[in-house]
């Protein structure tokens, strides 16, 4: 095992301020719950603000094609707090799984990079939700020999308001990942548990594709470009149960019930107790694997799949308790906890389940496995 280095930079928490700050006047709790009851739940005023004030839609784009430079580390810190503000930007999306993809495509996506980096522009990996990294290659597009593709890809987030898809398909030499335009596919919408991160089924009959990454590689980048976001989602899970402790804590501070406070309670001070001690675990966990994936350990997809799934469940326990403590009002549509349960579950769900990961950790760390195979992990 490499050695890790888990604590926050200087610079990654100047920059946790500055995301904090716009967040908190331009996201607060309340205007996400507005938003969600519209018909855009996604900020695309938001998303420019974060992609052209503070440049953070592109960290780990090199400053030569007009990203900050920087690492999957500030991506993280980045996650996290977008995580604790559930903002209803298509980050995941676009700026770690997308942008993963594009980064590996070299030249052929080097016209992408203007209109992403400055925010006009958001880009899709068109692979359901749920897909974990160790998920075969999916098989549900085709491609003819001029480049056209026809299929259809089911729960895929963050498809409204994008501009590129990178969809993942089946070729004449073999698997490839195709840049094709939003408006050359058929995008039906569909319900999503998390009310910020909506989904959508995509549907393409013959629609122009431009090879970016070609049957060599295919398989390679999209396992990458899975394990990055699955890596990252945890940072974000993480920010979710910290922002779920820290307002149940103030709650209870504040809520008096037979003419004292409820926080005295030794009862629930011993559950605040507990859920603070698995945040740290998860901190770590997320840490470690923030840290593995921007320096290219070795052990990153160990660390990975140890923090998707530690993290997942620790953000729906987090959400489940403040749901709890909140008493009534943790139980209406306008306190936002509702938002940050159905998040947890959703991300809980997102990129592979916790025991997905856990079945991927026994094959990686070489563990028998009782009651049959575990998942195949080809591109380790």
């Amino acid at each position: 095992m490499t050695e890790l280095d888990l604590l926050y930079s200087e610079v990654e928490e100047d920059l946790r301020s500055a995301v904090r700050a716009v967040l908190a006047d331009r996201c607060p709790p309340q205007a996400v719950l507005a938003r969600c009851e519209g018909p855009e739940p996604q900020d695309a005023g938001l998303w420019r603000t974060l992609a052209q004030e503070l440049g953070v839609v592109a960290l780990q784009v090199p400053e030569a094609l007009g990203g900050a430079g920087a690492s999957l580390r500030e991506t993280a810190v980045v996650l996290e707090e977008l995580g604790r503000a559930c903002a209803p930007v298509p980050f995941l999306g676009s700026a770690v799984l997308a942008t993963t993809v594009l980064l590996a495509a070299g030249d052929r996506a080097a016209g992408e990079w203007p209109a992403l980096c400055a925010g006009d522009r958001t880009a899709v990996l068109a692979v359901a939700l749920s897909t974990a990294p160790d998920a075969p290659f999916p098989l549900g597009v085709r491609a003819d020999a001029a480049g056209g593709l026809t299929g259809a890809v089911t729960s895929v987030a963050d498809v409204p308001g994008a501009g590129l898809l990178i969809v993942p398909a089946d070729g004449p030499a073999g698997p490839g990942l195709y840049a094709v335009d939003a408006a050359d596919v058929t995008v039906t919408a569909r319900g999503s548990l998390d009310l910020t991160r909506p989904l959508a089924d995509l549907r393409l009959d013959g629609a122009p594709g431009r090879l970016l990454v070609g049957p060599d590689q295919a398989e390679a980048v999209l396992w990458e470009a899975l394990l990055t976001g699955a890596g990252l989602l945890a940072s974000e899970q993480l920010g979710l149960a910290e922002w779920c402790l820290a307002t149940t804590v103030a709650y209870l501070r504040e809520r008096r019930q037979f003419g004292r406070v409820v926080g005295s309670f030794q009862a629930l001070k011993h559950r605040l107790a507990d859920l603070w001690l698995d945040i740290a675990g998860a901190r770590a966990a997320a840490r470690a694997a923030a840290d593995a994936l921007a320096t290219g350990s070795a052990d990153a997809a160990v660390l990975v799949a140890v923090a998707a799934s530690h993290c997942g469940t620790v953000a729906v326990r987090a959400a489940e308790e403040a749901v709890q403590l909140h008493g009534g009002i943790g139980m209406t549509w306008e306190h936002p906890v509702h938002l940050y349960l159905k998040r947890a579950k959703a991300d809980q769900l997102a990129l592979g389940a916790p025991g997905r990961h856990r079945a991927s950790l026994a094959t990686l760390a070489r563990l028998p496995a009782p009651g049959g195979p575990l998942p195949r992990m080809p591109h380790v």
